[in-house]
Parts: C-alpha cells; sequence; structure tokens
C-alpha cells in the first residue's frame, strides 16, 4: 500500500471526525447528557486533531528531510501526532476541570516531550 492511500485514509478519517465534531458541538446539549456529549466531544476531537497533525507532520517531514522512506515519516508523524493531540486535550480537560494553569501545562508539555524523546531513542537503537 502506497503512502498516498494512508494519507488518504488518514485524511478521510480527519474529514468525518472534524464533522462528527461540529455535529456534536451544534447538536448536543452538554447539560442534559453530559456524559455522552462530552464523551462524544472529546473522542471527535482526539481523532480528527491525530488525522490533522498527522498528515500535516508526514508533509512537513517529506518537505524538510526530500528522502524516499515514507514509512517511516508516516510512522513517526503519526506518534507525534497523538502525542500533540494529547497536549491538545489534556489541556482542555484540565482546564474543564479548572486546575490549567501555566505550570501544570508546562508539565504537561513537559511529559509529553519525554515520552517522545523515549520513542525517538527506542528507535534509533533499533
Amino acid at each position: 500500500m502506497s503512502h498516498h492511500k494512508y494519507l488518504a485514509i488518514i485524511g478521510g478519517a480527519g474529514m468525518v471526525s472534524w464533522i462528527a465534531w461540529i455535529v456534536v458541538i451544534n447538536k448536543l446539549n452538554p447539560i442534559e447528557t453530559m456524559g455522552l456529549s462530552l464523551a462524544l466531544f472529546y473522542i471527535s476531537l482526539f481523532v480528527a486533531l491525530t488525522c490533522t497533525f498527522t498528515v500535516i507532520g508526514f508533509y512537513f517531514r517529506v518537505w524538510i528531510n526530500k528522502n524516499e522512506v515514507y514509512y517511516n515519516h508516516i510512522h513517526t508523524a503519526f506518534r507525534q501526532g497523538v502525542l500533540l493531540t494529547a497536549i491538545a486535550v489534556g489541556s482542555l480537560t484540565l482546564q474543564l476541570l479548572g486546575v490549567l494553569n501555566w505550570w501544570t501545562g508546562l508539565l504537561l508539555i513537559g511529559v509529553v516531550t519525554m515520552v517522545e524523546f523515549y520513542f525517538a531513542a527506542y528507535e534509533s537503537s533499533v
């Protein structure tokens, strides 16, 4: 399967997720169904941001590196897309709980950065 097919699948899933996220925001009342609407909000946002960050990250990597190892770019872009999404969704969750401030945000970014360093070191050693 070529990298274009992978990116088309990821892009299609992202489009569907963004549409689902917009529908959740416009159609569900969070006061009446707090648990369901909040879960659908976070799930659709997580998938939409992950797909978006993955596609952007892949093309950025191809543009910077200009080499032909596309599968490695897709894997790395997906991992970093998930980690960037974890920062965004984690920040939203902390804001919802009322505990987001500058140092908890920096702590979240630091933890995710350490996770990325771990995976990058593991990939380079294998």
